[in-house]
């Protein structure tokens, strides 16, 4: 059996400030070349990490040639849900939103927690495990969302829109260290979220791996200076090998990314530029990290966790109802 990986495609309408190029025709010629690569390796299905599109609710005239392109693969396509893909970082929005929609007609098949997959080939049989992206991911206690006890296949995979790490990250930046779920039965723990990715990490037979984003978002310098990449899991001879495979179809960062700032300067328009374009595509309303926010009013004021949630709900239900025109009253 062979599958393919890759994550945060973020479809979406237009070009980030930070693109020189023309960002959705790069992102489809990208779309073909996974085709290509599907049908060059033999490969038996596609798993995506999430951030599937930029925002919830696109337009129709923005999916069609996506949709498209994902029928073209010819396989079948499995996935969980990102931070972009719901409203108010609330995966119980789901089936309001296009990723919801593809989901029901069968584009894609959503992988939701506790609710395995499994692909059988020849006699070999892999389980596939998912957890979409929620407002604690990173906050709670790891094993929650990034450990899986029991495995019944001969490769287990786990996949997970969050932000493991190889190493600690900036301070005051929730994530989770891929040391603090090494008991996880999983083989392979694969990760999106953070766009940049990490290199692999091997512990005891397992592997932990974020190959990094299919798109590049903004201007900063280690997002520009890396190569969009897909990951091919190989299981033809009955073990698990990953093939890093390097899309032709990305430009390289200096030919599609303005790097006309320094470093420091780039980060600070990187995190304006996302604020801004996020406007710009959703309309009236912009998905932040609201949870981040609540966090910490409820810590500050010590909030009970039921009104925490409740807040969640009431923002998630909010951000909906501005995205369709509704009043948010």
């Amino acid at each position: 059996m062979k599958l393919l990986y890759l994550t945060d495609t973020h479809i979406r309408a237009s070009s980030p400030q930070n693109r020189t190029d023309d960002f959705v025709e790069t992102l489809k010629n990208k779309f073909q070349e996974v085709n290509a690569i599907v049908e060059r390796e033999g490969v038996d299905a596609i798993l995506h990490g999430g951030d599937f599109f930029d925002i919830p609710s696109p337009s129709l005239a923005v999916c069609a040639d996506f949709i498209a392109l994902m029928k073209g693969a010819g396989v079948p396509i499995y996935g969980i849900a990102g931070n972009h893909d719901v409203f108010g970082h609330n995966p119980d929005t789901l089936p309001r939103t296009m990723l919801g929609f593809m989901d029901r007609i069968g584009i894609v098949k959503l992988i939701h927690p506790g609710d395995p997959l499994y692909l059988e080939k020849n006699g070999f049989k892999v389980q596939v495990t998912g957890q979409h992206y929620h407002y604690d991911l990173d906050r709670r206690d790891p094993r929650l969302d990034y450990v899986i006890d029991e495995v019944n296949a001969d490769i287990g995979i786990h996949l997970v829109h969050g932000m493991l790490m190889d190493r600690a990250f900036i301070e005051g930046v929730a994530h989770t260290r891929f040391d603090q779920i090494l008991d996880t039965k999983a083989h392979l723990t694969l990760c999106g979220h953070n766009h940049m990715g990490w290199p692999e990490v091997k512990h005891e037979g397992k592997i932990f791996y974020n190959p990094g984003g299919f798109v590049r978002l903004s201007n900063h310098p280690a997002d520009a200076g890396r190569t969009p990449q897909v990951l091919l899991l190989d299981m033809t001879s009955g073990e698990l090998v990953l093939k890093k495979i390097k899309l032709t179809t990305a430009p390289p960062g200096d030919e599609c990314l303005d790097r006309s700032k320094n470093e420091e300067a780039a980060f600070t328009q990187q995190r304006l530029a996302d604020f801004v374009q996020g406007i710009k595509a959703a309309g009236d309303y912009k998905v932040i990290d609201i949870g981040a926010i609540i966090d910490e009013i409820a810590s500050r004021d010590g909030l009970q966790p039921d009104v925490r949630e409740e807040a969640m709900k009431r923002i998630a239900a909010a951000q909906e109802r501005l995205s369709t025109g509704e009043s948010a009253s």
